[in-house]
């Protein structure tokens, strides 16, 4: 404990990065020389006072995952899989040297800058149509091979763990266990930003379930050590349009049936056949779990909520953040719990959806808590009424 709070965000390489900062916990025998990290990890947890008060919660906190480099929790995976792969490839260990990923945009946007600054080859297979702008840029930018498929996330997994198969590329996605090792810090990182203890309650948003298992992992790590004393409870957070574990936890079932997912907001989380499912149930039965599921009129309302707070949130902490409203109403979470959303993502990545919102363009979407912008002539007694107004309101 002492030697990772020692470490904590330093200047001297490579402990700038939250999760080289615990390579003894993570992969203890990559080399300095061939780590490749962005200074990720060490995101803050934001105090959610304004937001907490609103729905009766004295100690909500949000941990934002999303201020990493590429702007997503993907970033703690990341380092540590290329980092390896580094290494295999120098010393001659590893013979499929195109990093390869499906993605709903995240995944893509980070394996891209992390192999651009390894200077190792990317192909990313994202489904056509189903990113934003913001995330189809960043692995562009990079220099990454993008293939824009006609199909969805499943359509494009399926076909990366055919290559992989294959041997022409190597699977970067989250069934990797490297990603898990290096997303498990976020567990350790939480506990750590609250003097070693742990919260009451995880809100985690999730589509391909990798973080849950991630969680999990650094939780039971830490429980076996004897750095905490218990587990938090787990909260999966899915979309509607996007729930196959939220159905399998409904009714009883002790494994994950595929199903198709449906077109949503929260298009990162837009998975039907999530591929760590089974590792994501073992962290649901471990951390005494419950999963639940938001609409997409509860996710974008929940968003602009959250945003008039402080906050600026991606649909994907507004599913999370939905969810967690559902919990407290039905009084599951107390009101002296101290309670952790997982931010994944900037939403500064969903400025459509932003837009869209206060444009009351949204399909299906009823916002509530619209703000569209005023205009008006350039005269100043008008302008003056307006400001006027906002001290009446």
């Amino acid at each position: 404990m002492k030697l990772f709070d020692d470490r904590w965000m330093r200047t001297q390489w490579p402990y700038g990065s939250g999760v080289w900062g615990k390579r003894e916990w993570v992969a203890p025998d990559v080399s300095d020389e061939d780590i490749v990290s962005t200074s990720e990890g060490g995101t803050n947890v934001f105090w959610a006072d304004r937001l907490g008060k609103e729905i009766g919660l004295r100690d909500l906190w949000i941990k934002l995952c999303g201020n990493s480099h590429t702007g997503s929790f993907k970033d703690l995976g990341m380092t540590v899989l290329v980092s390896v792969v580094r290494q295999a490839v120098r010393q001659g260990d590893l013979s499929a040297r195109v990093l390869c990923c499906a993605s709903t945009g995240d995944t893509s946007a980070s394996l891209a800058a992390y192999g651009a600054a390894a200077g190792m080859p990317v192909a990313v297979l994202l489904p056509r149509g189903m990113v934003s702008a913001a995330q189809l840029v960043q692995p562009l930018a990079h220099g990454a091979r993008v293939l824009a498929l006609d199909t969805d996330f499943d359509g494009c997994m399926a076909i990366v763990k055919e290559l992989a198969r294959r041997g022409l590329v190597y699977l970067a996605n989250s069934m990797n266990p490297l990603r898990i090792e290096g997303q498990k810090t976020v567990a350790i990182e939480i506990v750590q930003q609250f003097d070693w203890e742990s919260p009451d309650w995880i809100i985690l948003p999730s589509g391909n379930l990798g973080n849950a298992a991630a969680l999990y992992a650094g939780f039971r790590m830490m429980l076996d050590l004897g750095l905490v004393a218990r587990m938090p409870r787990l909260c999966v957070a899915q979309a509607e349009r996007a729930n196959p574990m939220y159905r399998a936890f409904v009714a009883g079932k002790t494994a994950v049936e595929p199903i198709h997912a449906e077109t949503t907001l929260a298009s990162a989380i837009q998975i039907g056949n999530p591929v760590s499912a089974p590792r994501a149930m073992a962290a649901l039965k471990g951390m005494n779990g419950v999963v639940e599921q938001a609409t997409e009129e509860e996710l974008a309302d929940a968003c602009a909520r959250a945003d008039r707070t402080g906050l600026y949130t991606c649909p994907h902490t507004g599913v999370a953040l939905a969810c967690l409203f559902k919990l407290r109403s039905r009084g599951l979470v107390e009101p002296g719990q101290r309670v952790v959303v997982v931010s994944t993502a900037n939403g500064l990545k969903f400025t459509e959806f932003k837009v869209g919102y206060h444009e009351g363009r949204l399909a299906g979407v009823q916002a509530s808590r619209a703000n569209a912008p005023v205009v008006m002539d350039a005269d100043v007694e008008r302008v003056a009424g307006a400001i006027e107004g906002i001290q009446r309101s």
